[in-house]
């Protein structure tokens, strides 16, 4: 997680310089999708972990938002575990759009 300066950007992550600001941000939207799954189902990490076969620490780092040793694509296969389909979608970006990853959870 490298910093550089890249002011003036929609995202706050971007503006605090983080090299891997997409990528973050992916991460806390799918995150938040998924604290939000495990909420409305009323599920304990142990359950969660049962589930995802994710270990109940993994868990616990993502029910908490600690995003660094959690990979992109093991979110998305939590979400998938949890009855979710997540979609990629790669398209050409548009005048009013700068080139760059969104995630809409």
């Amino acid at each position: 997680m490298t910093r550089t300066s890249n002011p003036g950007t929609r995202n706050v992550l971007y503006e605090l310089g983080f090299e891997d600001a997409a990528e973050l941000t992916a991460k806390v939207q799918l995150a938040i999708r998924f604290n939000d799954l495990i909420d409305e189902r009323g599920l304990n990490q142990r359950e969660v972990a049962a589930l995802t076969g994710m270990t109940q620490p993994k868990v616990s780092q993502l029910r908490r938002y600690k995003l660094q040793n959690v990979s992109l694509e093991r979110v998305m296969q939590a979400l998938v575990s949890l009855d979710q389909h997540v979609e990629i979608r790669v398209r050409k970006a548009r005048r009013s759009d700068a080139a760059g990853i969104s995630v809409a959870a």
